[in-house]
């Protein structure tokens, strides 16, 4: 039925054959000719048929042999739209099978990084002098408790973080398996594009031509633009195959500053409304031929193509059918369908804003051996964009359809938007109901989720905007633990209600959320919603920890604390408050702060076996053996699974000289799981203590691979490697530690130690020097520089 539907409509097409004959054409110049253009870009304003007119060169584009995918606005980053490329690929026979098990792999990594599980600690070093802060803190960041960054800022403080964000996102390495992974979350375009090329690159040899349409580009062009232009122009990710033709859509012209070098493989195509001449071809297509009809329907249309080809269904054969120019646009619309029944479903329909079956049903309440039917018809009508397994109005109908509602009858409004809100809450608790193992604040995390959520929170605000507005600001805040594409969809939806329920205080709101979030991301969006907004203080409280975590992104340490704060004046029991500053102030190196805030956390949460495991976790790192035994042993007895208590013990009985017990502890924790890099390394040192030198370099031979910018790592690999006297090597290893870590004292004195076994004196005698300028007290180091003095003669400085 579909296909017969769109046969039909596109054989109605008439209209802007210019700009597909130049499409049409554009496949028979080869890539290598000058002539041929790589990149359409259809742009103009809203209603001038730019959805038509892709739909039609998708189909051009098929006749030629050509496989296509065609993106819109339903999706929400880059790896969604690789998604629905891959999809839509499959669908044509051609499955892109490694790019469908990284997508798998970029959702489940994302998933476990939002659900916030427990992270790896990285190492401290062997005392709390200065100079061996950056390792102790270093021990926070695997943690995923630091605000904001999971499981690295501790690592570092604001002066480190400004050398450089590569190292402040090498320090979720510690959170996942191995590199790929921590890639998947942290920069997924990176992993993923270099496998779409390749998909393309093999998809190109077996068939003509592949087309890619990225449609309303005017919301999708902010995070698909830069990729788009990276893919086309640079060879970072590898190259696009010749044959690959890209059309993008919307509303502006494209970024010149970005793509005003590359106009002689772009294709410019400006829409404006149809000329009078291909207004009457339409009609005339449509046997509307008896002019004073096409003359009202120019007059009433402007040439606006989707207002056009509306009128031009219904056929009308006297002036009088096109209605007079004071009649809303929905009479327009609907004028000619006389059955009372289908201009109700039509009204109806309008309400969501996105309709598959079950929604159809739920917004028209019609008899079930009708509605099959009702829903076919529908979807034939011309304002209608079918998208497959969802059909939405084009935003210049549906306008009008609300409008008219609202006014008509406010209170049939509110019913019946209040009716679609409960729905969609039924269905969202049936979702909740199939997911008992799971936590409910782990429900956002879920997509299905989140969409039946977005639908509810829709028509609640509809129905009743200041009412359900307190609900929606709270599910922001939520929304802000899940990424930005999240964030986004939910202050759009603020957006979306002020304009569609012409409601002016959602409407400055949703303006409000919209500029805050586009100038100061999710710190700026939340400082709004806490400036404007007023309702439940725990949601307010919830606000002012995720801005916290927001600064502590940043590295504004000051800050987070001082947010952490204003959340608990607000409520003096948020757990993740408590917890979040208390990880701050050990991420700060004020270890006897952090552990009496844990005491807080533990005290309010005594069962939660992650804070038990946390605090022992801090204690170690403070060395209080005693004490980080205890909890350890408490939180291995809550939660035997925990990987990270397992390792934390394990390293505790290192430090106390318990080599056998240590060794079983991060044994066990490398069983629960194997990639885990810094229990890896901790086992080498348990290894050296041991004096099996090459286990120790094959833990270390492992571990950095999982987490290859680990300066603390590297560090100890080059020490495996200067013990067994592969000193060269081991040079390789310090200068990426201390390129990542420029004032790593213990980086330094190895790095000396291994340059003056090379009989490189002076040198070993300037990296010696630096590291006892960081690290007054350290004595390997001050021992290492006397043997160096005394070689080189300088008796002097060696006493």
């Amino acid at each position: 039925m579909q296909e017969l539907i769109r046969r039909r409509r596109r054989a109605g097409f008439v209209g802007r054959d210019v700009e597909r004959a130049a499409f049409r054409a554009n496949f028979g110049v080869a890539p290598e000719d000058e002539r041929h253009r790589f990149l359409f870009h259809v742009h103009g304003n809203a209603g001038v048929g730019k959805t038509f007119l892709v739909r039609e060169l998708e189909q051009v584009a098929r006749e030629t042999g050509a496989v296509t995918a065609y993106v819109d606005e339903s999706v929400g980053s880059v790896p969604e739209a690789m998604a629905g490329i891959s999809r839509q690929f499959a669908a044509q026979g051609h499955r892109f099978k490694e790019l469908e098990r990284l997508l798998a792999a970029h959702r489940e990594r994302r998933h476990e990084a939002e659900a916030a599980l427990v992270a790896m600690p990285e190492p401290a070093s062997e005392g709390p002098s200065a100079g061996s802060m950056v390792a102790a803190r270093a021990g926070l960041a695997g943690l995923g408790m630091v605000p904001g960054v999971g499981a690295l800022a501790g690592a570092l403080d604001a002066a480190q973080l400004a050398q450089g964000a590569d190292r402040l996102r090498a320090g979720l390495s510690a959170r996942f398996r191995n590199q790929e992974d921590v890639q998947l979350v942290l920069a997924p375009e990176r992993v993923l594009t270099p496998v779409l090329l390749g998909e393309l690159a093999d998809l190109a040899s077996r068939v003509p031509w592949i087309v890619l349409f990225f449609d309303t580009y005017e919301r999708t062009g902010p995070f698909l633009d830069g990729w788009l232009h990276e893919v086309m122009t640079g060879d970072l990710h590898g190259s696009l195959p010749a044959t690959v033709v890209v059309v993008t859509a919307g509303q502006h012209s494209f970024d010149t500053a970005r793509w005003g070098g590359f106009a002689d493989f772009v294709a410019d195509v400006p829409l404006g409304p149809f000329t009078e001449a291909e207004t009457r071809g339409l009609l005339a297509g449509k046997g509307v031929v008896a002019e004073p009809v096409v003359e009202e329907v120019l007059r009433l249309t402007g040439g606006l193509p989707v207002l056009v080809s509306t009128l031009a269904e219904q056929r009308p054969a006297d002036p009088d059918d096109v209605g007079d120019p004071s009649a809303t646009a929905v009479e327009r619309f609907l004028r000619w369908e006389h059955d009372p029944v289908r201009r109700a479903v039509a009204l109806a329909c309008a309400l969501p804003r996105t309709l598959d079956m079950d929604v159809f049903r739920a917004a028209v309440e019609c008899p079930d051996e009708e509605a099959e039917a009702l829903f076919a018809w529908l979807r034939g009508l011309p304002f209608v964009d079918d998208r497959g397994d969802r059909v939405r109005y084009h935003h210049l109908v549906r306008e009008p359809m609300l409008r008219l509602q609202r006014r008509r009858s406010p209170r049939g409004w509110t019913e019946r938007h209040a009716r679609l809100a409960e729905v969609f809450a039924s269905w969202r608790e049936e979702s909740e109901e199939s997911e008992e193992t799971r936590k409910p604040h782990e429900f956002r995390s879920d997509e299905e989720w989140r969409e039946l959520r977005l639908a509810e929170s829709y028509h609640s605000m509809c129905a009743s905007p200041r009412t359900a507005l307190a609900t929606v600001s709270a599910d922001i805040v939520s929304a802000c633990s899940h990424g930005d594409d999240v964030v986004r969809r939910w202050v759009r939806l603020v957006a979306d209600v002020g304009e569609d329920a012409d409601a002016e205080a959602v409407r400055t709101y949703g303006r409000a959320l919209t500029e805050a979030f586009a100038d100061g991301g999710v710190a700026g969006l939340l400082q709004s919603l806490l400036s404007r907004a007023r309702g439940d203080e725990r949601w307010r409280a919830e606000a002012w920890a995720h801005r916290g975590d927001a600064l502590g992104r940043a590295g504004d340490y000051e800050r987070a604390l001082d947010n952490y704060d204003r959340a608990l004046a607000l409520d003096p029991d948020l757990v993740r408050a408590h917890r979040a500053r208390a990880v701050t102030r050990g991420a700060m190196g004020d270890y006897d702060a952090a552990i009496s805030g844990l005491d807080r956390v533990t005290a309010l949460e005594p069962d939660n076996a992650y804070n038990v495991i946390l605090r022992g976790e801090h204690h170690r790192i403070a060395r209080h053996h005693a004490e980080a035994m205890r909890d350890l042993d408490e939180g291995i007895r809550l939660d035997p699974t925990s990987d990270f208590a397992w390792a934390s013990r394990g390293a505790t009985r290192l430090s106390l000289g318990e080599l056998d017990l240590a060794l079983a502890d991060l044994n066990r924790a490398l069983d629960l799981k194997p990639d885990y890099a810094w229990a890896l390394a901790r086992r080498a040192r348990v290894w050296r203590a041991f004096g099996d030198h090459e286990r120790r370099l094959a833990d270390l031979d492992r571990a950095i691979p999982l987490q290859p910018d680990w300066a603390w790592g590297l560090c100890e690999r080059g020490d495996a490697l200067r013990t067994a006297g592969r000193d060269e090597e081991a040079l390789a290893d310090y200068d990426r530690a201390l390129a990542l870590d420029p004032d790593y004292a213990s980086a330094y004195a190895s790095r000396g130690a291994s340059l003056a076994n090379l009989g490189r004196d002076e040198e070993a005698l300037a990296d010696l020097d630096r590291a006892l300028e960081l690290k007054p007290s350290y004595a390997w180091a001050a021992e290492w520089r006397m043997t160096v003095c005394r070689r080189l003669g300088v008796h002097t400085r060696a006493r």
